[in-house]
């Protein structure tokens, strides 16, 4: 943590971590969108990218309701990565449940990040 966050109270520590929060999420909604629409994949260089901002600040936001938000983006990308890996072989000996799956996965994907926008939006933190 640097010096400046650890001086700053709990509630002062959230409100500076939201740019930093939000910076994430957009990111990762463009990531969400782009699975979930065809042709649109823009890659996992943008998650790799918002994983990492949220690994190295989730440090910061300890003791605040942000640490939830930090906790939700990592636990959602490692989980979705995992279900990405793991339904994978579907693409290789049945195209449809292969494509369906990924669907599946893609919209909960989606809608963990809209579901924590709108939580960070009001201020408040998500269940993790």
């Amino acid at each position: 943590m640097s010096n400046d966050i650890i001086d700053m109270e709990p509630d002062e520590r959230a409100e500076s971590l939201k740019t930093i929060g939000w910076v994430s999420y957009i990111l990762h909604l463009i990531v969400a969108v782009g699975a979930v629409m065809p042709g649109a994949q823009p890659g996992v260089a943008l998650l790799i990218i918002a994983l990492v901002i949220d690994l190295v600040k989730k440090g910061d936001a300890e003791g605040t309701w942000q640490a939830s938000h930090f906790s939700w983006r990592i636990s959602t990308v490692l989980w979705a990565g995992v279900l990405y890996v793991v339904t994978a072989p579907l693409w290789l000996f049945f195209v449809f449940p292969g494509w369906v799956a990924w669907g599946l996965i893609s919209i909960w994907f989606l809608y963990r990040i809209v579901r924590g926008m709108v939580a960070m939006n009001k201020g408040q933190a998500i269940d993790v």
